[in-house]
């Protein structure tokens, strides 16, 4: 079992910054793709960024140049670096992560992100 802790959503005006952080538990070797999706109201979710265990990434195109996925193995953390954000980037953003040898997929509760005109 993982648990998935969210944390870095706000409020922010256009054209801010924001930087999310997913911690999870369980064994770090255990871990294999970490990710961040989100979904606005009315809408599906949707991949945002993902990132494998040894750094390959992968954006959707809404938020490439303007966001960045990273992590830190020791620490079993993602982060989601947001620049420039957008009114469009409004949603409840979702970490999701990819634990043991059969893949078992653990989201988290979200954490909202608002972006203002």
């Amino acid at each position: 079992q993982v648990q998935l802790v969210e944390s870095g959503g706000g409020w922010v005006q256009a054209g801010g910054s924001l930087r999310l952080s997913c911690a999870a538990s369980g064994n770090r070797f255990g871990i294999k793709s970490m990710g961040w999706y989100r979904q606005a109201p009315g809408k599906q979710r949707e991949l945002v960024a993902s990132i494998t265990n040894v750094g390959i990434t992968n954006y959707a195109d809404s938020v490439k140049g303007r966001f960045t996925i990273s992590r830190d193995n020791a620490k079993n953390t993602v982060y989601l670096q947001m620049n420039s954000l957008k009114p469009e980037d409004t949603a409840v953003y979702y970490c999701k992560v990819y634990y043991g040898s059969s893949w078992d997929e653990y989201w988290g509760q979200g954490t909202q992100v608002t972006v203002s005109s």
